[in-house]
């Protein structure tokens, strides 16, 4: 009975994870602003409405909005400009940019679909327009690079797996895997970092802004890591010492085309 039993799970728990599999690989599609060949599960409408509906939640966890019009009205500026000079304009998604209350977490991040945010903390210690533009441009990069939604789309196929683990053999072991599948979506983010610096430097030079400053924004962010706080920005962005040659070979080669 027992032997039974084992099989049955054995056949539930690899019925899940085929599931997962064939759902993930069925979601194959080319990203048509930037050809690159991804696994999404979501339309855009689904992108813009988790990104709506999780702006309000962000707010609150970074102290709500800065209260300053001018400075609010200054990132709407840079950030639309940005967007209507470049291919985020073919999008359908929807672009709202966000200055949030923080002074002390330097971060700036994209939900799906459009909701981009940076907090005062970081905007306080920009020195010009065009270092803004670099952060924000990196930023549009990773909505039109689709990021959020395709990592959303590689953690279901994780959790369906480890569904099926878990049903199939033993809970431990999907613990134990769940580690593994963290350390490899974490790589995946990186790698869409960088897209989203090469993308950046491409939709500054497109907007009239000088891409070297981001390399400058890069500096900034190295000097407050130097503290003994490490920037929330640095715990989801690859070094910014790693990253400045990277933005050196984007500036040459969209310079050059």
């Amino acid at each position: 009975m027992r032997h039974g039993n084992y099989k049955v799970k054995l056949f539930v728990g690899l019925a899940i994870a085929l599931f997962a599999f064939l759902k993930y690989c069925a979601s194959a599609e080319t990203n048509p602003y930037t050809g690159k060949e991804q696994h999404i599960t979501l339309s855009e409408e689904q992108e813009i409405a988790i990104g709506l509906q999780s702006t309000p939640s962000m707010k609150e966890q970074y102290g709500g909005l800065y209260p300053n019009n001018n400075y609010q009205a200054f990132l709407d500026q840079v950030g639309h400009k940005l967007v209507n000079n470049s291919i985020a304009k073919e999008t359908g998604y929807q672009y709202d940019f966000h200055l949030l209350a923080d002074p002390n977490t330097i971060n700036a991040f994209a939900l799906p679909g459009g909701q981009i945010f940076i907090t005062y903390a970081l905007f306080s210690k920009l020195k010009n327009e065009d270092q803004l533009a670099g952060v924000i441009g990196h930023e549009i990069g990773h909505v039109v690079g689709k990021h959020s939604a395709d990592r959303m789309s590689k953690q279901g196929l994780t959790e369906g797996l480890l569904n099926g683990v878990a049903v199939a053999i033993d809970p431990n072991t999907a613990q134990g895997a769940a580690a593994i599948a963290s350390i490899i979506n974490m790589k995946y983010g990186r790698e869409d970092e960088l897209e989203s610096d090469d993308l950046g430097v491409l939709f500054m030079i497109n907007a009239g802004y000088n891409p070297e400053e981001m390399i400058g924004v890069m500096e900034i962010l190295k000097t407050t890591s130097e503290g003994n706080r490490v920037p929330e920005f640095q715990s989801t962005h690859p070094d910014p010492e790693n990253r400045i040659q990277k933005i050196k070979e984007a500036i040459t080669k969209y310079k050059k085309s």
